[in-house]
This record gives C-alpha cells, sequence and structure tokens, in this order.
C-alpha cells in the first residue's frame, strides 16, 4: 500500500487555509462585538431634582 503524498499535501493545504479563514472572520467578529458593547451602553442621565417644586410638593 503507497501512501499518497499528493491528496495529503491537499488536504493539508486545505485545512491551514480553512483555520486561517475561521480565525480571521473570528477577530472580526470580535472587533464588531466589542464596538457593539462599548458603544451600546448608555449610562442614565440623573437629573437634579428642582428645589423649589419639591418643597412645594410636601
Amino acid at each position: 500500500m503507497e501512501i499518497n503524498w499528493t491528496i495529503i499535501g491537499i488536504v493539508a493545504a486545505v485545512l491551514i487555509v480553512l483555520i486561517l479563514f475561521m480565525i480571521r472572520k473570528n477577530q472580526k467578529e470580535k472587533k464588531k462585538l466589542t464596538a457593539f458593547l462599548n458603544n451600546d451602553f448608555k449610562k442614565n442621565e440623573e437629573e437634579e431634582p428642582d428645589v423649589d417644586n419639591t418643597a412645594n410638593e410636601r
């Protein structure tokens, strides 16, 4: 039984390309997620109580 090195080389090359593609895609998704999470958070603006109105409500 003879080992067909050509087919093994082609399969190895395809696997390397697939792994590199997945790593690159994952990095893009990570950047998008990080930007989304950083920009999605909106701080609640605290309103200062109006001292004149709160005194009249009591």
